[in-house]
């Protein structure tokens, strides 16, 4: 019976590439972007090295996101 909580092994002479994560999204001040509930919308300002928190404009409303930022796309 096999364990199904630990990872998979990937075999060095598989023709198949091992999985790798996705690269972390970085935003910028002034960047427009795409929420996938509030819509279009334009990066005030960035908190943190490693863009842990951006604040959106949304015209309507201001919010802040943290991350990961799932539903947050760069246009």
């Amino acid at each position: 019976m096999s364990n199904s909580s630990a990872p998979r092994r990937h075999l060095p002479t598989s023709p198949f590439r091992a999985a790798t994560p996705p690269p972390a999204k970085r935003f910028a001040a002034g960047d427009r972007v795409s929420h996938d509930q509030y819509g279009l919308g334009r990066a005030i300002s960035v908190e943190g090295e490693g863009t842990t928190a951006v604040v959106v404009d949304f015209g309507s409303r201001q919010v802040r996101i943290v991350a990961p930022f799932t539903k947050l796309f760069l246009l």
